[in-house]
């Protein structure tokens, strides 16, 4: 059974850091391109980052760049989302989710999801 499960949530200071984790069982994360998105309240869900399947290439979403890295380790068949600079507007509960295309941000691309980490920035 391909799942998908997130950790590395929690509450946070404003200027701080945390670090998601996603890890895959029944499948290997090398082979799909994996996606972090997020909805806070009240909001649509939207895609913060990704890892392509070939190549390892990512994106950020504009909100993240600089802030925000994605990263794989294909040894552990985790991704990784490190954020720093930690910000209120970051609230929200985080995803990971995986997908057989290259399409980034799309998320009727993805065809599996975790269950969410909730990630609360406040101080």
């Amino acid at each position: 059974q391909l799942q998908l499960v997130e950790s590395g949530g929690g509450l946070v200071q404003p200027g701080g850091s945390l670090r998601l984790s996603c890890a895959a069982s029944g499948f290997t994360l090398e082979d799909y391109t994996i996606g972090w998105f997020r909805q806070a309240p009240g909001k649509e869900r939207e895609g913060v980052s990704c890892i392509r399947r070939s190549g390892g290439s990512t994106n950020y979403a504009d909100s993240v760049k600089g802030r925000f890295t994605i990263s794989r380790d294909n040894a552990k068949n985790t991704v990784y989302l490190q954020m720093n600079s930690l910000e209120p507007e970051d609230t929200a509960i985080y995803y990971c989710a995986a997908s057989r295309f290259l399409l980034c941000f799309v998320k009727g691309a993805f065809n599996y999801w975790g269950q969410g980490t909730q990630v609360t920035v406040s101080s």
